[in-house]
């Protein structure tokens, strides 16, 4: 299981949001490339990007930035999610360099934009699934969707999705603590990779994330609680190396 730090792009700075609200931001860095050569330092092996303003946008705005880290980093494995709605802005994104790309509002608005990706791009696509009390988010998540998130995860996996990224954004920047049974209950349902995201405040959540990793959840997305300590980059990768050849 890996421990994936997050950067939130927003008007090119570094920042956080407490359950997707744009309107409640904290900056953590004026230079996201810094902050990336941060958590480089201290053992990422791999970095979830997200471009806030291109998520709202429905198109890519801090491209030039994801470009700037990726090619500062090039053996660093990168994902990029915010504002990807077309198979041109996937293959901007694969040609600077970036290993993933992550399909959110789009996957759940035109599913088979999903398949298609898979077919042009296999292994390169992830999709993200922003859930609240079981139902799929869209837009930023200020919709909610009718969509149940087990099922939605089911019929990606058919189209060939690389893994799913799942996040309780009820607790997504609140520092509640990780939503364990919900994230082991999507994993249990699909057998692609699964990523953990939104509410790790500890090291606990790690370790709690450690126990149910055999289920197939392959890594954790941690924000807030790296910017503000909760959680130290390295000591939990080495609680979670420890953990899996103990």
């Amino acid at each position: 299981m890996l421990v994936i730090p997050a950067i939130d792009l927003k008007e090119g700075k570094c920042v956080r949001l407490r359950q997707g609200r744009m309107d409640d931001s904290t900056v953590f860095s004026e230079n996201p490339v810094d902050m990336a050569a941060r958590w480089v330092d201290e053992g990422a092996r791999r970095l979830h990007l997200v471009d806030l303003d291109g998520a709202i946008a429905g198109k890519p705005r801090n491209a030039d930035i994801i470009s700037e880290i990726v090619n500062r980093f090039p053996d660093l494995p990168v994902q990029v999610g915010g504002g990807i709605r077309d198979d041109d802005t996937v293959q901007v994104y694969l040609d600077a360099g970036v290993q993933w790309v992550i399909i959110g509002t789009k996957a759940v608005s035109a599913p088979h934009f999903v398949n298609d990706l898979c077919l042009e791009f296999p292994g390169r696509i992830i999709v993200g699934l922003d859930a609240r009390n079981g139902k799929v988010a869209i837009d930023g998540w200020s919709k909610l969707s009718h969509h149940d998130v087990e099922d939605m995860a089911q019929h990606f996996e058919q189209d060939g999705v690389a893994g799913i990224i799942f996040t309780d954004i009820s607790r997504d920047g609140m520092m509640q603590g990780v939503n364990v049974d919900s994230t082991v209950s999507l994993a249990r349902s699909v057998k692609v990779p699964v990523f953990a995201s939104g509410g790790v405040t500890s090291i606990e959540d790690i370790r709690r994330l450690c126990e149910v990793a055999h289920e197939g959840i392959d890594g954790v997305i941690v924000g807030r609680a790296l910017y503000e300590g909760g959680v130290k980059l390295s000591e939990a990768q080495a609680l979670v190396d420890q953990h899996a050849s103990g």
